[in-house]
């Protein structure tokens, strides 16, 4: 796979290794993880338009960043093109450097909303809430998926509209709608959209390795790869991928993230991203069940930190 610099409107990415935006897991200091480790972009949580309009205090909170944060980039959802262009223009998203539009959640709650993927049925509303965002002055981009289903896959006519409309970058799930998040994404659908435009266009959808990444990036032609929740089990990936150094132990690396998390949230939010971030991590981790219920029972980040060095400890026990 070549690693290379990625140029996304104005801004130069270290690197064309993508981080996606994942709900309850890429808050602040997951990004700030992911960057180390060589990512060249990482997005917020998905921040609902609307819940900024009402300026809803958990909403904000997805918004947390400070300047050791190179590149800043939110994911905004919404389907109304005149809310998104004032959230997208407001005080709030000054921070950031990029807004990515999302267009390709297929939760059927969002869906029956006219939100994320239900976009790509509406081209003309899709393109007033690129153009919208577009005011801002900032970098937008999209992500999207392939289709809605599979016997109607249309990602290189939906890229083509993203370009027409302003966007500086797309990044396309190879699944369709109605496939969620299960079945072999179709590679070629991203390859032709590639095909299709001139901004960069990233491929994202299947990656549980290094060598998935390389076939992904050869079989599509993409600019660059999106990794997703195999990030979260595996954050050594972008290490992998980019070459970058990393000689930290997951315990180290976990220890490093609650820290950084009771840094600049609560006990309670930190105690549960810390929770879910180490249950991604046992997963190919032989003894560890046995761990599993004692690391929801903690009541304090003392007897969490207990629990994560059990879990955790060395010599590894990894598969």
């Amino acid at each position: 796979m070549e690693i290379r610099k990625l140029r996304v409107g104005n801004l130069l990415l270290s690197s064309n290794v993508l981080m996606a935006p994942l709900a309850g897991y890429t808050c602040y200091p997951f990004r700030i993880l992911a960057y180390e480790m060589g990512a060249g972009l990482c997005f917020t949580e998905m921040v609902s338009a609307n819940g900024l309009k009402y300026q809803d205090r958990a909403t904000e909170r997805l918004l947390f960043t400070t300047k050791e944060e190179a590149v800043k980039a939110v994911q905004l959802l919404g389907g109304s093109p005149a809310v998104m262009e004032r959230m997208a223009c407001s005080g709030m998203l000054e921070p950031f450097d990029i807004i990515d539009i999302n267009m390709g959640c297929p939760v059927p709650n969002v869906f029956k909303s006219g939100e994320g993927s239900a976009l790509m049925l509406d081209q003309k509303r899709a393109a007033a809430i690129i153009r919208g965002c577009k005011k801002s002055g900032k970098a937008v981009t999209v992500k999207c998926r392939v289709g809605i289903r599979e016997e109607d896959m249309f990602a290189a006519e939906f890229a083509r509209m993203c370009e027409d409309a302003g966007a500086d970058m797309i990044t396309i799930h190879g699944r369709s709608r109605n496939m969620m998040y299960d079945g072999a994404p179709h590679w070629e659908e991203i390859a032709r959209a590639k095909m299709a435009v001139r901004i960069p266009v990233i491929a994202n959808g299947g990656i549980c390795s290094a060598r998935d990444g390389g076939r992904m990036m050869e079989q599509t032609g993409a600019d660059g790869i999106m990794i997703a929740r195999y990030g979260l089990e595996n954050p050594y990936i972008f290490a992998e991928l980019t070459g970058k150094k990393c000689d930290r132990t997951r315990l180290q690396i976990l220890l490093e993230q609650m820290e950084l998390a009771g840094r600049y949230y609560d006990e309670t939010f930190t105690m549960s991203y810390i929770r879910k971030l180490a249950s991604y991590g046992m997963k190919k981790r032989r003894g560890t069940k046995q761990y599993k219920q004692r690391l929801y029972e903690c009541g304090s980040l003392a007897e969490l930190r207990e629990v994560a060095e059990l879990i955790f400890r060395e010599p590894a026990l990894d598969v």
